[in-house]
């Protein structure tokens, strides 16, 4: 169970924080960060194990800890801001941390919390902006996806992948939005859509199932590099 504290200057002033290093393949994203996410990686809906509710994610790798979603530069593509809180939560309108997260394992290395003066560092404060905006943002998110499951514009995925060492992936669970359903819905309905701010987010979404061959593509060149 996750050791939760409410962060403050006096009891966590010689915390200190690593970068976040976000080992799930599938990551929780919110609207605001559709534009940057769906040039990178495929965007994909799923159900909460808890409750069987929908939430929008992007998919960054085919396994844990993979990340398929790399820039020329090499660096990652997307930063979502679930790898950002990555060891924090919201506690109502305090923010809280897990003090046994492996982010905060090191005494030495990463980032302190706050600084000298008691005040919230650099990482420290990208960390509340990223809570608040999941936050702030989670109502919209889940106003979208309520519109598509009244359209019928929900349908399942399915993703079977086949590499060079032999290796067969099928990945369950996800859907997407159905383009030929899209394609059918009633000029009311398209109004609604467009009139929301939804008809954008609905084919960014079907737009970024492209990167999915992308990612199959650039994991088979790693398995080819190691060889």
């Amino acid at each position: 169970m996750p050791s939760i504290e409410l962060v403050n200057s006096e009891t966590h002033a010689t915390v200190r924080m690593r970068a976040p290093e976000i080992a799930a393949p599938f990551v929780r994203i919110v609207l605001s960060e559709f534009p940057a996410a769906a040039v990178a990686c495929p965007l994909l809906l799923s159900k909460r194990q808890d409750t069987g509710a929908f939430y929008i994610g992007a998919l960054q790798g085919f396994r844990p800890g993979e990340r398929l979603t790399v820039a020329p530069d090499d660096r990652p593509a997307f930063h979502p801001l679930e790898a950002v809180r990555e060891g924090f939560f919201a506690v109502e309108d305090n923010m809280a941390l897990d003090r046994a997260h492996n982010r905060f394992a090191s005494a030495t290395g990463g980032e302190s919390l706050f600084d000298g003066e008691g005040l919230p560092s650099h990482s420290l404060k990208a960390v509340q902006a990223a809570l608040g905006r999941l936050m702030a943002e989670e109502g919209a998110t889940e106003a979208f996806i309520a519109k598509l499951l009244s359209y019928g514009l929900v349908e399942p995925i399915d993703v079977s992948l086949s590499f060079d060492d032999g290796e067969r992936l099928r990945l369950e669970g996800l859907y997407t939005v159905s383009l030929d359903v899209m394609g059918d819905i009633g000029d009311s309905a398209a109004l609604d859509l467009f009139r929301a701010g939804h008809m954008q987010y609905a084919y960014a979404m079907i737009m970024s199932l492209q990167h999915i061959p992308l990612m199959a593509r650039r994991r088979n060149e790693r398995l080819a590099a190691m060889l």
